[in-house]
C-alpha cells in the first residue's frame, strides 16, 4: 500500500511548497541570488576551497620558477631539489581531495534548487484546475519539469563554480604575472582579451534564442510521445502509425536542429579562446624573448610566466562556460516561471475545515465556461436535502456535468449561490471540500497499480476486508475472484488491462470505500450491463441507508438509473426543463416520459 499512500500525499490540493511564491515576478539572476542567499552556507565553504585550489594552483608555476633558476644557476642540491618537488607534489594532492570536496558541497546545493524547484512546479500543477490543462500541453509540462529545470539547476551549480573559479584563478595569475614576473609581459598578454570579450558578448545573446528554441522544440517533441502512447491503440485501429512516425522523425529532427544550433554557438567560444591565446602568447614570447636577450628577464622567470599563461585557458574557458550555462538557465526560466506564475483557476480562500450533513442548494445559478460566451447553465435553482438522491438527466450537452463540475469547484460560478450545510461553497477549504466528496467521472481514472491499490486510493489504511465489502457493493468481486492475481492484479497504465465496465466499476468501489458526505455518479454505469446496473443501485441504496446524511447525485442517460432518485432534475440547454420524481414525471408527459417510453421499448427488444 505503499504507493497508495505516496499517491494519497501527492493529492495536496492546498498544501504547497513553502516557497512556493517565493520567485513570483523575480527574474532569472534574482532566483539565483535568493537561492544563495538561503544556502550560503555550502556556497561559502565551496567558495573557500576554490580559493584554496586557485592559490595552489598559483604556487605551482612559482615555484616551478624557482626550481628553474636554482637548477640553471647550481644552486639546488639533490635534497633541497626533492625538497621542492615535494611541495609541488603536495599542492597537486591538496588541489585534488580539495576539487573534490567543493563539487560535493556546490553540487549538493545546486540538486536541492532543482528538487525545489520540481517540488513547486509539481505542487502549482495540483491546484489549477481544467481550464489551465486546457491551454497547456502534458507533454510540455513534463519537459519544464525535466530539461528546463535541469538547466536551471546546471546555471546555479556549474556556472557559480565555473564563474567563481575562473574569476578568482584570473584575478591571481594576473596579479602573479603582474606583481610577481613583470608587468610588462603581464599588460602584452592582456591586449587580446578585449577583443574576446566582445566575441563572447555576441555569442551569449545567439545562445539564449538558440537553447530557448531548443527546449521549445523538446517539448513539443515530448507532447506528441506522450499523446501517441496514450492513444496508441486508437492510431493502430485507424492505421495512423506511419503518419505518426512521419510527424515524430519530423518534430524530431526540428528538436535536433535547434539543440545543434545552441551546440554550434557554444563551440564558438573555443575559436575564440583559441585565437586570444594565440595572440597573447605571440605577444608574451616575442616580448619576453627581447627581455631576456637584454638581460631584465631570467629564464625562470620567462617559464613561470608561460606556465601562468596556460592558466588563463581555464579562466577563459569558464568565461565562455559560464555564458552558455546562464543562457540556457535564463531561456529556461523565460518558459518555467510563466506556468509557477500563473494564478490559480480556483483561488482557495475558505476558512470552514470540514463538512458537516446538511443540505446542498443551487440558488439561480448561471455559468458558462471560461472563452465561452453561451451559457452552460442559466438558472438553476434546486435543494438536496442530507440522506436524499437527486438524478440528473436530460439531452447530451444539457449541463448536467457543469453542475457536478461547480460542486467539485473546479469552476467558479459567475452568477447566484451554492451553499452546503448552511455554508457558501466557497466557504470551505478546498481539501475539506473534497474529502466531503466522492465523484467518479464516466472516464474514470485508474493509477498504474493493483487492484487493491487502487481501491484504497482515498483509504490507503483500508484493511483487505474493506476493500472487499466496497468490491461486493460495486459488483466488481466475482470479476476480481477470476483474475490470476486477485486483488493483488496490476491494472497497467490507465487500467488499459480491465474492460470499461470493470474500470467504473473499480472507480465505484474506491468511492464507496470513503466516508464522504456526497456521492457523485457522472453516468458512471454506462458501460455495465442493466442488471449490473440495478444491482450497483440497490446497493447504493442500501448503503445510503446505513451511512445517515449521506447524499447522492446520479448523471445519466438510463432513466432507470434515476427511477428511485427522490428527486429528479431533466435539463435541457443549461436550464430546468422538468422536475419531480420518477412517477410525477410520467404524469407530465414531456421529455422525460418519451425517452421513457423508448427506453423501455428498446430493452423489450433487446431481451427478446
Amino acid at each position: 500500500m505503499d504507493r497508495v499512500r505516496v499517491l494519497k500525499k501527492e493529492k495536496m490540493p492546498r498544501t504547497t511548497h513553502p516557497n512556493l511564491h517565493a520567485a513570483t515576478g523575480a527574474s532569472f539572476a534574482g532566483l539565483i541570488a535568493r537561492y544563495v542567499r538561503q544556502n550560503w552556507r555550502p556556497y561559502l565553504l565551496s567558495a573557500l576551497m576554490l580559493a584554496a585550489v586557485a592559490a595552489l594552483t598559483v604556487f605551482i608555476p612559482r615555484q616551478v620558477g624557482h626550481v628553474v633558476d636554482g637548477l640553471a644557476a647550481g644552486r639546488l642540491e639533490r635534497g633541497a631539489l626533492l625538497g621542492q618537488l615535494s611541495w609541488l607534489l603536495l599542492a597537486g594532492v591538496l588541489i585534488y581531495f580539495l576539487r573534490v570536496a567543493w563539487r560535493l558541497q556546490l553540487f549538493a546545493a545546486s540538486y536541492r534548487l532543482g528538487a525545489q524547484l520540481r517540488e513547486r512546479l509539481y505542487a502549482r500543477l495540483c491546484l489549477q484546475g481544467p481550464h489551465f490543462y486546457q491551454q497547456k500541453r502534458t507533454g510540455d509540462l513534463m519537459a519544464l519539469a525535466t530539461n528546463d529545470i535541469d538547466s536551471v539547476e546546471m546555471a546555479s551549480g556549474e556556472a557559480m563554480l565555473a564563474g567563481f573559479d575562473g574569476t578568482l584563478t584570473l584575478i591571481m595569475v594576473v596579479a602573479m604575472m603582474t606583481l610577481g614576473i613583470d608587468w610588462r609581459l603581464a599588460g602584452a598578454a592582456l591586449l587580446p582579451f578585449p577583443l574576446m570579450a566582445f566575441a563572447f558578448w555576441r555569442i551569449s545573446s545567439h545562445i539564449h534564442q538558440a537553447s530557448k528554441d531548443s527546449l521549445e522544440c523538446f517539448g513539443k517533441l515530448n507532447d506528441h510521445v506522450q499523446e501517441t502512447l496514450t492513444g496508441v491503440r486508437t492510431l493502430r485501429a485507424l492505421g495512423l502509425e506511419t503518419r505518426s512516425a512521419h510527424r515524430f522523425a519530423e518534430l524530431a529532427e526540428h528538436a535536433a536542429s535547434a539543440s545543434l544550433r545552441a551546440q554550434r554557438w557554444e563551440a564558438a567560444f573555443e575559436p575564440a579562446v583559441g585565437i586570444t591565446l594565440v595572440s597573447a602568447t605571440v605577444l608574451t614570447l616575442g616580448l619576453g624573448g627581447y627581455l631576456v636577450w637584454q638581460g631584465e628577464l631570467t629564464i625562470g622567470a620567462l617559464t613561470a610566466f608561460s606556465m601562468y599563461l596556460g592558466q588563463l585557458i581555464w579562466p577563459m574557458f569558464a568565461a565562455g562556460w559560464v555564458l552558455a550555462l546562464m543562457e540556457r538557465g535564463r531561456a529556461a526560466w523565460s518558459r518555467l516561471q510563466p506556468t509557477l506564475d500563473a494564478p490559480l483557476s480556483i483561488e482557495d480562500g475558505g476558512t470552514q475545515t470540514s463538512v458537516s450533513a446538511g443540505a446542498l442548494a443551487f440558488e439561480q445559478v448561471s455559468f458558462s465556461y471560461p472563452g465561452h460566451q453561451a451559457l452552460a447553465l442559466s438558472g438553476i435553482d434546486f435543494s438536496l436535502a442530507a440522506g436524499q438522491t437527486l438524478g440528473l438527466v436530460g439531452p447530451t450537452g444539457a449541463g448536467k456535468s457543469s453542475v457536478l463540475r461547480l460542486i467539485l469547484r473546479q469552476y467558479a460560478v459567475q452568477d447566484g449561490h451554492i451553499s452546503w450545510s448552511g455554508h457558501g461553497l466557497t466557504d470551505y477549504r478546498l481539501d475539506a471540500l473534497h474529502q466531503a466528496i466522492s465523484w467518479v467521472p464516466q472516464e474514470p481514472f485508474l493509477f498504474s497499480a493493483s487492484i487493491a491499490e487502487n481501491i484504497a486510493l482515498a483509504k490507503p489504511e483500508a484493511s483487505r476486508a474493506e476493500i472487499e465489502c466496497a468490491a461486493r457493493l460495486a459488483c466488481i468481486h466475482d470479476d476480481i475472484a477470476r483474475m490470476p492475481q486477485g486483488y493483488d492484479t496490476p491494472v497497467g497504465e490507465k487500467g488499459v488491462s480491465l474492460s470499461g465496465g470493470q474500470r467504473q466499476r473499480v472507480a465505484i468501489a474506491r468511492a464507496l470505500l470513503t466516508d464522504a458526505a456526497l456521492l457523485l455518479l457522472d453516468d458512471a454505469l454506462s458501460a455495465v450491463d442493466t442488471q449490473t446496473e440495478t444491482d450497483i443501485l440497490a446497493h447504493l441504496q442500501q448503503l445510503r441507508l446505513a451511512k445517515r446524511g449521506s447524499s447522492a447525485i446520479i448523471v445519466s442517460h438510463r432513466l432507470s438509473a434515476v427511477m428511485d432518485a427522490d428527486h429528479i432534475l431533466v435539463l435541457k440547454a443549461g436550464r430546468i426543463a422538468e422536475q419531480g420524481d420518477h412517477a410525477s414525471l410520467l404524469e407530465q408527459g414531456g421529455w422525460y416520459a418519451a425517452q421513457w417510453r423508448y427506453q423501455q421499448l428498446e430493452a423489450s427488444l433487446d431481451a427478446a
